[in-house]
């Protein structure tokens, strides 16, 4: 047994293709390169740049020919959710796809409601209400009357569009395409009735597999121009939180999970999807897993509050590392003040500090002035904000859930991780940082027949990575005072 096997794992500020060596088991992880990735913006709309990043992943192929030789046994990919391509006739790419943070869906999950209610899409869907999911930016085409919807012929999800140009197939994978909010998980397809009521286009969606499937062989003149043999390219959990999970290291059921890095996914893992009226209430979303399973959980902004103020102060002429943010963010005064890390002036890039300034005015609180001082405030709401998503999920639930598991890298943030531990009274295994590509590298070798069970690539993880326990400081002084203030401020009881 063994095999090499190369992960991209493509995310919302860079892509990377790591190179995992499995040997039975215990998998390695190199990196072979890193690069950029971001929006683009054109006039006033957000773009991804799909070509660039396609040149990216060719680049990183000629490297690994360079200097690991010809032979590599699987490639798989692993991206965002929700964003999508459109393909016309003769496959023509007929726009870059839009980023999720483009303004377009603005007002889209009111004019939805209008022709669907909103439990009717929730009872078909199971998924969470959010401006950037698949179905309200179809919407805003349609609502747009854009042409492009259309001349259609083809919708690919990010990790199917490069897919498609590696291997000429047109197919969407399970993990992602649940994010959508266009698949009905009780009938295991798309929701075609739920697309005809809203006047978007169902023939354009493709077959859907699962993870672990072999989607196509690369094509011939890729494989000549990078320097490889033709080689499988299988769609691990295409979407790389349905990959980070695969790689949480829990020998039983009763843990919560937080994905974390600029987006931060909390939930639980579960055998159907919960597609319930508390479920709803608290606005929780099901998304397909390996096992296969459903991943329970709630979207959190995450550590994009932090990243955009960095950026910010970048521009500024301050260049603060994320060591020396959390260095500042330590020292300042404890809960100076708190926001609603989801809270919708957030959600777009720009100056974050000044949003996160203007929250505390416009809910009288005291302003944060320095860096630390706006770092701290951010990550004490991000962790007091973890406590409020897990005890939502043991209501749901009926059960406590005794530990946090914390993935990927987020889990650099150590400050983070000890506020999580100290604001949810539980305690937190970190670890491991790189769970987005070690679960693409495990997913791969389930469909070439290495292992045979996510319980099996759970023990590799135990077995090839050493996680962090952070537990609750016995001094917890002003976590639940501060807690009792952020559910003020979402007006919870």
């Amino acid at each position: 047994m063994g095999a090499s096997l190369l992960a991209f794992d493509l995310g919302a500020e860079s892509g990377r293709g790591i190179l995992g060596s499995f040997d039975g088991e215990r998998l390695e992880l190199t990196e072979l390169r890193r690069f950029p990735n971001g929006p683009v913006r054109l006039f006033q709309s957000l773009y991804w740049d799909p070509l660039r990043l396609f040149s990216e992943l060719l680049e990183t192929l000629r490297c690994y020919a360079d200097g690991y030789g010809g032979q590599l046994d699987a490639i798989g990919i692993d991206a965002w959710g929700v964003d999508f391509a459109l393909l016309g006739p003769g496959d023509i790419l007929l726009e870059n796809p839009r980023h999720y943070r483009d303004s377009r869906t603005e007002g889209m999950l009111e004019r939805a409601f209008e022709i669907v209610p909103r439990e009717e899409i929730f009872q078909r869907t199971g998924i969470q209400f959010m401006r950037l999911n698949t179905l309200y930016q179809l919407l805003a085409m349609r609502e747009a009357e854009s042409p492009l919807l259309d001349l259609a012929q083809h919708l690919l999800l990010v990790p199917d569009l490069f897919n498609f140009f590696l291997t000429g197939v047109k197919r969407s994978e399970f993990t992602n395409a649940t994010t959508t909010q266009l698949f009905d998980p009780r009938l295991g397809s798309w929701s075609q009735e739920l697309m005809e009521r809203l006047g978007l286009p169902a023939h354009i969606l493709p077959d859907i597999a699962g993870p672990g499937t072999v989607v196509g062989e690369l094509l011939p003149d890729i494989a000549t121009e990078v320097g490889l043999a033709g080689m499988p390219v299988i769609a691990p959990a295409t979407h790389d939180t349905g990959s980070a999970v695969v790689a949480v290291p829990a020998e039983d059921d009763n843990f919560a999970y937080i994905s974390s890095g600029t987006w931060s996914l909390m939930g639980v893992e579960l055998a159907q999807p919960l597609i319930s009226d508390q479920a709803l209430a608290y606005n929780f979303t099901n998304e397909g897993g390996v096992g296969p399973s459903y991943r329970f959980l709630k979207n959190i902004m995450g550590l994009w509050l932090v990243q955009e103020c960095r950026r910010a102060w970048r521009r500024q002429g301050r260049d603060f590392s994320y060591a020396q943010l959390s260095g500042l963010a330590e020292e300042a005064t404890p809960f100076f003040a708190l926001v609603d890390p989801d809270d919708e002036t957030f959600l777009a890039p720009g100056d974050m500090a000044a949003s996160l300034r203007a929250y505390c005015s416009r809910t009288g609180q005291e302003i944060p002035g320095s860096e630390g001082e706006v770092v701290r405030v951010a990550l004490e709401s991000l962790a007091l904000k973890y406590r409020w998503v897990l005890e939502r999920l043991e209501e749901i639930l009926g059960r406590r859930l005794s530990v946090i598991h914390i993935v990927g890298g987020g889990i650099q943030n150590e400050l983070l991780c000890q506020f999580t531990a100290d604001a949810a009274d539980r305690p937190v295994i970190a670890g491991p940082a790189e769970a987005t590509a070690i679960g693409n590298c495990m997913v791969q070798a389930m469909g070439l027949g290495e292992v045979d069970s996510l319980a099996q690539i759970r023990s590799v993880v135990r077995l090839s990575f050493e996680p962090k326990l952070y537990r609750p400081r016995s001094d917890r002084g002003g976590w639940d005072e501060a807690y009792g203030q952020l559910q003020d401020l979402l007006n919870t009881p």
